[in-house]
């Protein structure tokens, strides 16, 4: 990458998560991220073609250490814990990351969107595999059913409409995961 464009990839970065933390991501336009980046608009879209666009390349980093986590990390996030341990510190590490970055992850999400992002597809072959160990039945149909709970739009519900703590949302997903998984 050349050195203009690297510096204008990192104006966009920055002046994109400004925005998303003061406006939030779903109320955060193509316009106001090239005005906040002095940068025109031809340079924002020739390397990002929507605002969802930018959103997922700010998490993307995020999500990368969680998985990095789960494929090398300690037990139980890591391997070396039964499924249920691992479902349970998969579930509160991904609270984690969607209190920390749910305006991001409401950005990068518009309809079903979700469920096509790499991301997505980790999160859910990790599910997956789990629920095989584990030998549980219909690992294919549980898997989504065990990852919808983790879904943006959920989780600020739950957080804003509903008056939920983070630590309420972990341990009914702690429940969730030792019903299905047992323990």
């Amino acid at each position: 990458m050349r050195a203009d464009a690297a510096r204008n990839k990192e104006k966009v970065l920055s002046a994109a998560a400004r925005l998303f933390a003061t406006k939030g991501a779903r109320n955060v336009t193509m316009a106001d991220i090239a005005q906040a980046a002095d940068v025109g608009r031809a340079t924002l879209y020739r390397r990002y073609p929507d605002v969802a666009s930018i959103a997922t390349a700010l998490l993307d980093a995020h999500e990368h250490d969680l998985q990095e986590q789960l494929l090398r990390g300690a037990p139980p996030l890591g391997p070396g814990a039964d499924p249920a341990a691992r479902l349970t510190a998969f579930y509160a590490a991904m609270v984690d990351l969607l209190e920390r970055h749910h305006e991001l992850v409401l950005g990068t999400e518009v309809g079903q969107s979700r469920l096509r992002t790499g991301a997505y597809g980790f999160w859910r072959a990790h599910v997956r595999s789990l629920l095989v160990v584990a030998e549980v039945p219909e690992a294919d149909a549980l898997a989504d059913s065990l990852l919808a709970p983790l879904a943006p739009d959920v989780y600020t519900y739950q957080r804003k409409e509903r008056g939920l703590s983070t630590k309420e949302i972990v341990v009914g997903l702690d429940r969730l995961a030792c019903g299905v998984l047992g323990r």
